[in-house]
């Protein structure tokens, strides 16, 4: 085909599928990240038993969600030091760092002996595991998203960049599929002793694969355009003079990663031990819940390229705000699959249109020169405060209130944060160009 033919934002179909490579392997490294993610919270009852055995059930995934929200600590750190480091080396490189360093803290996580074989080292080398995925977590994201923003053509940010979190929602279909699998094939005792490790087995496998596709990447040509690219005293000068942006940014983020967490990695537990639904029920909830996000997801980026992120970000975290504890709360009155499958479809809808309009958005009021240490530092806050702990504080405000619709409390908040980001980001005049 004659490109010159072509209609304005309109791609020759070799450039589209050049781009469609670059995008998967751009993503595999979330894909990883996601999968382990995901795979702890799920088994976290299991690894509660594992690595920190108590004389109360409550007290062990208490310990388990508090080293499972440890590592998201650590993502601020790593949004500052390895985001500087991306955005003074280039995208490509710094993307193959993260992906080495998430790679260390999987397969220490599969392979750390139990507590009963080891003692304290089991739980300490979990820890680090956690921390180690966490501290590459804090740039990874940020990476990519700012990655997928840099390749993609004119009007199209929104769906490009929407892929960042479309490429996590397979992973979740995936282990999530594991696990059904191993839980209609394995004895539950067997299960329960050695055969929740086979999925973080199975993640350690691919990791040359991923690997592979990312060393294969090539740098943006935003990139390679700059003549200055930051030292990272610069970086960090410049994230002190932004950090209104940076703050509202995290403001923005805590309604995307608080639901996110709350849908994907909490609701295996939540049904089984609040619910008192089976295994089998939530992960097969957990399957099309990662299916209608990886649906919502490109959707909203697109919509986003239509309408504008501020109209959909605004809508999105009101109807959050409204409907969160109502849906929560009809679900906790009579627990069934159907009502956690319509109640979490629904928070799959928010989330999706939510995000795909967040990412390129986050991505778009970040100064240039600082666009990954700027994202990935306002994404890190944010899941550090509210999506890593998103299972404890659920778990917690169960507890303390009684009440099994609590969890829409710390989802109501998240989503009043995103919408006051919303209206401070999108004021008159401050970013024109997308509002």
């Amino acid at each position: 085909m004659n490109t010159a033919t072509l209609a304005p934002g309109q791609e020759a179909p070799q450039n589209i599928g050049s781009k469609i490579g670059t995008v998967l392997r751009v993503t595999s490294g979330n894909f990883l990240e996601q999968f382990d993610f995901f795979l702890f919270g799920f088994y976290a009852t299991n690894i509660s038993k594992t690595f920190f055995p108590t004389d109360s059930e409550f007290a062990s995934l208490m310990l388990t969600f508090a080293v499972f929200g440890a590592g998201f600590l650590m993502r601020p750190l790593g949004a500052i030091l390895l985001g500087a480091y991306i955005d003074k080396v280039g995208r490509r490189q710094g993307l193959i760092v993260t992906l080495a360093i998430m790679a260390s803290g999987t397969v220490l996580i599969a392979f750390v002996p139990g507590y009963a074989t080891i003692g304290l080292l089991a739980p300490a080398l979990v820890l680090i595991g956690r921390l180690l995925q966490g501290f590459s977590a804090g740039a990874e994201l940020g990476g990519v998203s700012v990655y997928l923003a840099e390749m993609a053509t004119p009007g199209h940010k929104g769906f490009y960049t929407s892929w960042q979190s479309a490429s996590q929602q397979l992973s979740i279909v995936l282990a999530a599929a594991l696990g059904f699998g191993l839980n209609e094939v394995m004895d539950p005792g067997a299960l329960a002793a050695w055969g929740w490790r086979i999925p973080f087995f199975v993640g350690c496998s691919i990791i040359p694969v991923i690997f592979l596709l990312r060393r294969s990447l090539q740098e943006t040509e935003a990139f390679q355009a700059r003549a200055h690219h930051p030292s990272t005293r610069e970086v960090f000068a410049s994230m002190a003079r932004n950090w209104r942006t940076v703050l509202a940014g995290a403001m923005l983020v805590a309604m995307t990663t608080t639901t996110f967490y709350l849908i994907t990695v909490y609701t295996p537990t939540f049904g089984r031990t609040v619910l008192h639904l089976t295994s089998r029920d939530s992960l097969i909830v957990t399957l099309l819940v990662a299916i209608t996000n990886f649906i919502w997801l490109p959707i909203g980026g697109a919509l986003s390229d239509r309408i504008g992120r501020k109209p959909l970000l605004l809508a999105v975290t009101i109807l959050a705000i409204f409907t969160a504890y109502p849906t929560m709360h009809w679900l906790a009155a009579e627990p069934s699959f159907g009502r956690l499958l319509d109640v979490l479809l629904w928070f799959s809808f928010l989330f999706g249109m939510y995000n795909g309009a967040m990412v390129v958005a986050l991505t778009e009021v970040m100064p240039v020169e600082v666009r990954v240490v700027g994202f990935s530092l306002a994404y890190s806050l944010a899941t550090a405060i509210f999506g890593g702990f998103t299972p404890a504080m659920s778990t917690w405000l169960i507890e303390l209130t009684s009440d099994k619709a609590a969890p829409a409390y710390w989802l109501s908040v998240a989503a009043i944060c995103g919408l006051v980001a919303t209206l401070v980001l999108y004021r008159k005049g401050r970013v024109a160009a997308i509002a």
